[in-house]
């Protein structure tokens, strides 16, 4: 299965991911409809976040109706039709990247659309990708883990050590 991958040295926080992803899914320009959410840690980094199509989704174990489910290709998504509205994915889920749309009148999140996802064909930076879950997350993890390296030799207690 496919994921969108982010490279956190790349992002400029431009939010276009987030124009893109609601203009797909609501016909307008409001990242506040947005299946992905840019969250900006002052000057030093953006990292833009979605659902990270868990291997055993908590979302989906909680939901009463059976709104949710998980397929190999298509990852995790949820039944509009199914949705009965009690918000318990929501809760359960410990990252916030599922959330309830009063518009819709049911549960929403990043289903990667249909394979072609929007916010990582308009990233002007290339930050994001979508690429194979396996080799995605070894490359995820090293990724962050320079860029907290980085965060940490900058900060005052490690100058201090010196």
């Amino acid at each position: 299965m496919k994921i969108i991958t982010v490279d956190i040295g790349k992002c400029n926080g431009c939010r276009l991911c987030e124009l893109a992803c609601s203009l797909r899914h609501v016909k307008e320009f409001n990242p506040a409809v947005a299946r992905i959410q840019v969250i900006g840690f002052d000057e030093l980094f953006c990292l833009p976040v979605t659902c990270f199509q868990c291997e055993s989704p908590y979302c989906m174990e909680i939901c009463p109706s059976g709104a949710i489910t998980k397929g190999e290709a298509e990852g995790v998504r949820v039944s509009k039709e199914k949705c009965v509205g009690c918000k318990m994915c929501t809760l359960a889920c410990p990252f916030g990247n599922i959330v309830f749309s009063l518009k819709e009148k049911a549960a929403i999140k990043c289903e990667l659309c249909d394979g072609r996802p929007e916010c990582v064909l308009f990233c002007p930076t290339g930050a994001l990708d979508f690429r194979e879950a396996d080799t995605a997350m070894m490359y995820k993890k090293a990724a962050l883990s320079e860029k907290i390296k980085e965060i940490y030799e900058g900060t005052a207690f490690m100058r201090e050590k010196r």
